[in-house]
């Protein structure tokens, strides 16, 4: 697959554990495209609810268009997802439970040309799996630099 990826949620794998993830689409106006074409957008501090059956996303910031004249889009606008009712349900009822949220972890252009937003569901990590997860990636790394060394 030849995805462009636009933005990515790097800090959502930090802070999160993430569950399952989904595919959405996104309904945007044409200055909010041509701007994610040139890459400017933010997912940092976004989150998905669902409301009377429709998933939205809220806080996904996208600059405005450097062509537009005046009158451009609200860059944190919150922005209705494209997904199936059996898909919105099962996030749903995985929201229902305690602890587990819908975050977005990144924004892309599929081969086709059409802005998808990759979803996961997450469940908070405490502090000592995060430092847990850091010592891994250290052993990793060392063992890794071991390995090259030993090449040499």
């Amino acid at each position: 697959m030849d995805n462009q990826v636009v933005a990515t949620n790097r800090k959502a794998f930090h802070e999160y554990h993430i569950l399952d993830t989904y595919e959405a689409g996104i309904e945007l106006l044409g200055s909010e495209v041509k701007s994610l074409r040139e890459g400017n957008a933010n997912v940092k501090e976004a989150y998905v609810v669902i409301r009377k059956g429709q998933a939205w996303v809220v806080g996904v910031h996208i600059n405005p268009y450097s062509h537009t004249g005046t009158e451009g889009h609200d860059p944190v606008r919150n922005r209705r997802l494209l997904l199936h009712k059996r898909e919105i349900s099962k996030i749903q009822a995985s929201l229902d439970q305690k602890g587990l949220t819908a975050i977005p972890l990144k924004i892309y252009f599929n081969n086709k040309g059409r802005a998808k937003l990759e979803i996961g569901l997450a469940k908070g990590k405490k502090t000592f799996d995060k430092k847990d997860a850091i010592k891994e990636r250290d052993i990793k790394r060392d063992a890794q630099r071991e390995l090259r060394n030993r090449r040499r």
